[in-house]
């Protein structure tokens, strides 16, 4: 019989899940040794470790999730590193990325690096990297942007140019 205080008050150290006393584990009939007396395997690599571990827009990035059937309106977002809108929003915005999921819709301004569309933007639209635009996205207003990726059913409409595009009827100095 086996008792959590064990015999004469002592504790005994806690079971560890393993195979059934007597079975062999091994299959040349020795039990297997403890847990404790297995060595651990070092990591693979330190690269591998720090890729994991050195994620800063996922570990200390600030991110803003305006969740489906969330109406924000009239705000100004800073500092934000990633706006995810699930809901509407109207704003004005200056951040690093925005993610609009295929119900969300924003309206308004955004001055950004990254954005990532598959539901819908209305306003002034600059993306100072690049604009991914889903087949279930829609860009409508005037959009500025350094490099452009519309999948097909994706809709962009509106004035539309890159970054170094000057308005027609402009001439460089």
């Amino acid at each position: 019989m086996r008792y959590s205080d064990g015999l004469f008050g002592r504790k005994e150290a806690p079971r560890v899940p393993g195979p059934p006393a007597g079975s062999t584990a091994t299959g040349h009939g020795a039990a297997a040794p403890p847990l404790a007396a297995v060595p651990r395997a070092a990591p693979a690599t330190p690269a591998a470790n720090a890729e994991t571990v050195h994620r800063p827009e996922e570990v200390t990035g600030s991110r803003l999730i305006v969740g489906p059937n969330i109406k924000l309106r009239g705000v100004e977002i800073d500092d934000c590193d990633t706006l995810v809108v699930e809901g509407r929003v109207e704003a004005t915005m200056v951040s690093r990325a925005i993610q609009i999921a295929e119900q969300g819709a924003f309206k308004g301004t955004a001055d950004i690096e990254v954005a990532e569309i598959r539901g819908s933007f209305e306003g002034e639209l600059t993306v100072r990297g690049r604009l991914v635009l889903h087949a279930t996205g829609r860009v409508s207003g005037k959009v500025r942007y350094g490099k452009l990726l519309v999948q097909e059913g994706g809709e962009i409409t509106g004035d539309v140019g890159t970054l170094g595009e000057r308005p027609a009827g402009v001439r460089s100095a």
